[in-house]
């Protein structure tokens, strides 16, 4: 049963021989101590591992006040944010204090996310794997042997992410340095090859079939949403870019006609074509955008959990990190890392197989090269309906050949 106003007034300050803990919902509970002092926290499980938050204690914060923090946190979660750094940088703005993330969240705030395309994944970059360990440390006061500890040990596990954290780190310290928040970059001279061991690699990341098939079972037994589950694969059916469907409006998506138009505002190539990309809706896949719908409040196809906003930038980038934490977690299997991006590479690569290359471009929303975007205007439609459904087809296939990690080598 969750808490209540009586429940918490009847158990404040009342002694007891042993800690006292009650659950009310969604991971959020209460503590009372021997001694009848309530703590409201917050529990989940971030990179694999659980964790619990402090939110407050009883009465100075009260029921709705707590619920409303878990849930203001459980939404930063749902963007790949740890509560306890947000928490963290929370409290340590407030004292102003040059930690080391005073000073990363002035850079991205002031640099970053103007000038970096990719400031989300550098922010969870930075949120799980570096601020946690040197976030609260003052920044001018570590040592470049605290920072050859977290990227020595990030590179043992994650050399690609641990090469772009190197950079960025430099990136973030020369800004510091130039404004004297630092006195100077203590990793100017470090290299992700001669001090890391990293060898940059070549080629771009496309899932095997084998790998697609464990990326939709753990879509369909995870904990995540289903509204992010199904987000996952829409981007794999359609090759889309994420950006197209976030934004889509259920407007966008004519259910009877089976058509989706992205209007030329909403995609990258529309700023100089000037014209809306228009894919065919299979009915393979119409229960799957019916459902999506059903689940977002509003006018988007998707929404930010609790709100009728659309889904925000960041919020697909801990979607696969959380489906290769339980890959790990029940199968024992170590995926190599991908992004939501190489879904929709993973689906040009198999349309290769299924259509010829200029339906297989209009697919993903490419414009046709030369004279050829400028003379045909035909939509193909019935091509790319017919490439869609020999790519769900296949989709089955591989799902069925591959049921399980168990195999894995």
């Amino acid at each position: 049963m969750a808490l209540t106003d009586a429940w918490l007034k009847a158990n404040k300050g009342k002694a007891r021989d042993k800690v006292l803990e009650k659950a009310d919902r969604e991971g959020m509970g209460a503590r009372v101590s021997a001694k009848g002092k309530i703590t409201f926290q917050l529990r989940y499980r971030y990179a694999g591992k659980p964790a619990r938050l402090d939110l407050g204690s009883y009465p100075l914060i009260s029921l709705k006040e707590a619920r409303d923090e878990a849930e203001r946190l459980r939404a930063e979660f749902e963007q790949g944010h740890d509560p306890r750094v947000v928490r963290l940088i929370e409290k340590k703005a407030v004292i102003e204090a040059d930690t080391l993330s005073d000073l990363f969240y002035r850079w991205y705030n002031s640099y970053c996310i103007d000038n970096k395309k990719g400031h989300f994944d550098i922010k969870r970059s930075f949120e799980l794997h570096v601020l946690p360990k040197l976030g609260s440390l003052q920044a001018d006061k570590i040592s470049i042997d605290a920072w050859m500890l977290v990227l020595d040990e990030l590179a043992k596990k994650r050399s690609g992410i641990a090469s772009r954290v190197l950079t960025n780190s430099k990136q973030m310290l020369s800004w510091g340095a130039r404004r004297k928040i630092v006195p100077f970059n203590v990793l100017s001279d470090i290299n992700a090859r001669a001090d890391l061991g990293i060898k940059k690699k070549k080629g771009d990341r496309v899932l095997s079939d084998r790998e697609v098939a464990y990326v939709w079972e753990a879509l369909e037994n995870s904990r995540m949403s289903r509204k992010n589950q199904i987000f996952v694969k829409l981007c794999l059916v359609f090759g889309c870019r994420n950006g197209e469907l976030r934004s889509a409006y259920k407007t966008h998506f004519n259910m009877e006609k089976g058509i989706w138009t992205v209007p030329a505002e909403l995609h990258k190539t529309g700023g100089e074509s000037g014209k809306p990309i228009i894919r065919p809706i299979i009915d393979e896949i119409k229960p799957l955008i019916d459902e999506a719908f059903g689940l977002s409040a509003g006018k988007y196809a998707f929404t930010n959990s609790g709100s009728s906003e659309p889904m925000g930038t960041g919020a697909p980038l801990a979607l696969p990190y959380n489906v290769m934490q339980w890959l790990k977690r029940n199968h024992e299997y170590h995926m190599e890392h991908w992004s939501i991006h190489d879904l929709r590479r993973t689906a040009r690569t198999n349309f290769s197989k299924l259509t010829q290359p200029h339906v297989a471009e209009i697919m993903l929303g490419h414009t046709l090269p030369g004279e050829w975007q400028t003379y045909d205007h035909h939509d193909y439609i019935e091509e790319q309906a017919e490439a869609y459904k020999a790519w769900w087809a296949r989709l089955e296939d591989i799902i069925g050949e591959y049921r399980s990690p168990s195999d894995c080598p």
